[in-house]
């Protein structure tokens, strides 16, 4: 069932055409910001990335939720150290969603538990 969810909430987030990133693009300041909301595929992969994460905050327990959070945190610090270079970023992107994506799938082949 969870499988499901995550499988619907994935394609629904990536199937949206007016999908934007997981932040307010009228309040972009900093270079990796503005370069997230000006590059498609950059939006696209925040987008996939802050839906994971969502995901994975609400289903993994206290413990793992908070070292995931304290990841997300020194991500966010990589990611802003690319500053507006597209090709950082989505190196950095692509680095954390692996690391999402095979949680969630650890999860998954765990049954939830």
């Amino acid at each position: 069932m969870r499988t499901l969810f995550l499988a619907l909430a994935l394609s629904l987030a990536a199937a949206s055409p007016a999908a934007a990133a997981s932040f307010s693009c009228a309040k972009a300041e900093t270079p990796d910001e503005k370069a997230v909301c000006d590059t498609r595929s950059l939006n696209d992969l925040d987008v996939e990335m802050a839906v994971r994460f969502d995901i994975l905050k609400d289903l993994l327990p206290m413990g793992n939720r908070t070292k995931m959070q304290e990841d997300q945190e020194a991500w966010l610090k990589d990611r802003r150290a690319c500053g507006a270079e597209v090709a950082c970023l989505t190196a950095a992107y692509e680095g954390r969603l692996k690391v999402l994506r095979a949680v969630l799938s650890e999860f998954a082949k765990q049954g939830g538990q």
